[in-house]
């Protein structure tokens, strides 16, 4: 990047891609701005686990100069996956070698935390909420956060997920819900407090599908395990059954009538949980989405490209999107030619992928799930290795 004087750069969301595009930027001696509406990093829950695939969440964290820190934090026992039948028939039960570093689990709040320590002390502007971005008639934008504070910056980076306040500048798009809901329960202190959670979930994933509905667990660390219900239903379900969310029991009992006759140790997903159950319905961006170029603008990660979680793509696909986006601005002259570059590359990768609204069709379908869905799992990390080899010869 030749610009002078330093172009004002603002990226809007600290998730895993906002920070990895603030971190490479960095790296390359770029100033940058993080703007997230958390009070910290740590302000809230971060949700579960992440896979972070050789092929792309790895290739953004080697980018960022934390691979090995990544490594020191990641499980790659939690690889291992689980498919049941709903009565509990054990279809695949997946274990990866002692040394398997395809697609490492890790949390995403200690993602989040080893992303946001990197950067330079003040880079990340906490507890400011955008509530409008607006171009200037020079060809900047103007950001107005809900403080009352404004920003003219010469690149908004919109990497402020699914409902973001920067899509907008370029693209009418909505997320259209899937008609899947995921209502997420958790368990503390599983191997002592929840053995036979434990032993179900095992090191890693557990799933068991069918009749239209689901039940997904993952380990996380701390011997903490997070369970995803899976059904398919109105977005506004619970107003349906007559019940309010945060009266536990009664969701419980409404969920255990929808999964009568599963087997008994699948239902101690529903019935043994601590604490309240989460609402979690599942919207996607209908794929392929793009937009006319915009000069002064882009998007990344789920403002781009919203998928649904099977395929794990999302958290993969947005830090590497921050990474060639931020090696496209230290790589040109001006940031017009480095945006164009990034989405000649970002919009055909997130086309290919799609949206995942048919791997939830596949899952949650009628009846017991097909055998033969089921990927390979070992060939899937082979997959991600030879992509990653790739990547880094082209």
């Amino acid at each position: 990047m030749s610009t002078s004087p330093a172009p004002r750069i603002a990226v809007i969301g600290a998730g895993p891609g906002g920070l990895t595009c603030a971190r490479v930027l960095q790296r390359h001696g770029i100033d940058v701005t993080v703007y997230d509406r958390d009070a910290s990093a740590d302000a809230r829950n971060q949700g579960g686990t992440l896979d972070l695939h050789a092929d792309s969440g790895q290739i953004a964290l080697q980018e960022a100069g934390l691979l090995d820190d990544f490594h020191a934090l990641a499980r790659p026992e939690g690889q291992a996956k689980r498919i049941l039948t709903r009565h509990g028939e054990v279809l695949v039960d997946y274990r990866p070698g002692t040394h398997e570093d395809a697609a490492p689990e890790v949390d995403r709040g200690q993602l989040r935390t080893l992303l946001a320590d990197s950067l330079t002390p003040g880079t990340i502007q906490w507890g400011r909420t955008l509530t409008s971005a607006a171009a200037n008639p020079d060809g900047t934008h103007r950001l107005t956060f809900d403080t009352g504070i404004t920003a003219d910056v010469d690149l908004v980076i919109g990497a402020d997920g699914a409902w973001s306040r920067v899509r907008p500048l370029v693209s009418d798009a909505m997320p259209v819900y899937t008609g899947v809901t995921f209502v997420e329960a958790h368990f503390d202190n599983v191997d002592t407090a929840h053995p036979a959670v434990a032993e179900l979930v095992g090191d890693g994933h557990v799933f068991a599908t069918g009749d239209h509905k689901g039940l997904i667990a993952q380990r996380n660390s701390d011997q903490h395990v997070r369970a995803y219900i899976a059904i398919t239903d109105d977005v506004d379900w619970y107003r349906a059954a007559g019940i309010d969310l945060d009266d536990t029991t009664a969701v419980r009992a409404t969920l255990l009538r929808a999964f009568a006759g599963w087997d008994e140790q699948l239902l101690t997903l529903i019935t043994d949980n601590d604490g309240p159950y989460v609402n979690r319905p599942l919207f996607v961006i209908p794929a392929p989405h793009t937009w006319p170029h915009t000069p002064g603008v882009t998007l990344l990660g789920d403002a781009a490209h919203l998928m649904s979680p099977f395929g794990g793509n999302g958290a993969n696909f947005a830090m590497l999107d921050g990474c060639e986006l931020a090696l496209a601005i230290a790589r040109h002259d001006t940031l017009d030619e480095a945006v164009t570059a990034y989405e000649r590359t970002m919009l055909p990768r997130a086309a290919e992928a799609g949206d995942g609204a048919a791997a939830l069709a596949r899952n949650f379908g009628p009846g017991d799930r097909d055998p033969a869905s089921i990927p390979d799992f070992a060939e899937a990390g082979e997959q991600y290795k030879r992509g990653a080899a790739a990547y880094r010869n082209r």
